[in-house]
């Protein structure tokens, strides 16, 4: 004679088992507190600037993505490990973000808080220019500014040696339905050896420029560009992966009968990461 099935657990044991899960959470949140607090005193942390460390924290994103599984969306993982990062580097050497708002807030303002939270102060400009320059002003703070259109060729500011530097690309986890969605440019001072330099950013200035260029360009790389009509051409602020590389859009800028007039290196990020309605995440191929 078979045994009957075992009985479910009741609500009182698995609430139980939930309690003392959140109990280990917790306390594994305070251990990492602990270590944080003695990172302090071996990096000292405040004499380099920004806590901020671009290539491990978009290594860090990856590595949530690749190994989540279950039913807890994958917006709600993102978004409590973004808190945690993010206010523990803050710990570290307090910063706050400046956000241009010029091409919408409640966007702008839904990436900084996504990956951001609430504890690190959040400071709003009216324009890309005066949230980089209130990050050249200060010691380790972080600006926020469209990585897909500008009215204005803030990115010169960042030309000069010793200028902040483009240092990342939000989100770092991307998808089409993703909460905040915004693809930002984050601009900072960070230490050499934290940047990651997986796609170069550059500062090309040009004459000539004209919707015809502009096409001939857009299978080649990721091209923000603001015209100048001082020179009958444009700023460009060009995103550049391998195997491409600056003398490549060079050349097929002056094959498409535009001048180059100068250009800079005025930062870097992490090669852009999706994850696709199917859910296996991979590296998004750069246009080369």
């Amino acid at each position: 004679m078979s045994q009957p099935p075992p009985a479910p657990p009741s609500l009182e044991v698995l609430r139980k088992e939930i309690d003392s899960i959140d109990a280990q959470v917790h306390a594994l949140l305070m251990q990492r507190g602990d270590i944080i607090d003695r990172l302090i005193s071996v990096k000292q942390t405040q004499e380099v600037g920004s806590a901020f460390r671009p290539a491990r924290e978009a290594d860090m994103m990856r590595r949530l993505a690749q190994r989540h599984r279950g039913i807890l969306p994958l917006d709600t993982v993102e978004s409590i490990w973004r808190v945690i990062i993010s206010t523990f580097t803050y710990v570290q050497a307090p910063f706050s973000v400046h956000a241009d708002i010029s091409l919408g807030e409640s966007a702008m303002r839904d990436s900084a808080r996504f990956h951001f939270g609430f504890t690190v102060p959040y400071i709003s400009h009216f324009n890309a220019n005066a949230a980089v320059d209130a990050v050249a002003w200060s010691k380790g703070d972080l600006a926020l500014v469209s990585a897909t259109s500008s009215r204005t060729p803030w990115w010169i500011a960042l030309e000069a040696s010793g200028a902040p530097k483009i240092i990342a690309r939000l989100p770092f986890i991307e998808r089409a339905d993703h909460p905040a969605a915004l693809p930002v440019f984050v601009v900072s001072r960070v230490a050499d050896s934290a940047m990651v330099t997986e796609v170069e950013m550059w500062s090309v200035r040009v004459s000539g420029w004209n919707a015809e260029i502009a096409r001939a360009l857009s299978p080649l790389a990721e091209i923000v560009a603001v015209p100048d009509t001082a020179f009958d051409g444009a700023a460009l602020l060009v995103s550049i992966a391998a195997p491409s590389s600056l003398e490549k859009i060079t050349s097929a800028l002056i094959e498409a009968g535009a001048s180059v007039r100068s250009s800079a290196l005025v930062g870097s990020h992490a090669t852009r990461y999706t994850v696709p309605p199917n859910g296996a995440a991979k590296i998004l191929a750069d246009k080369s």
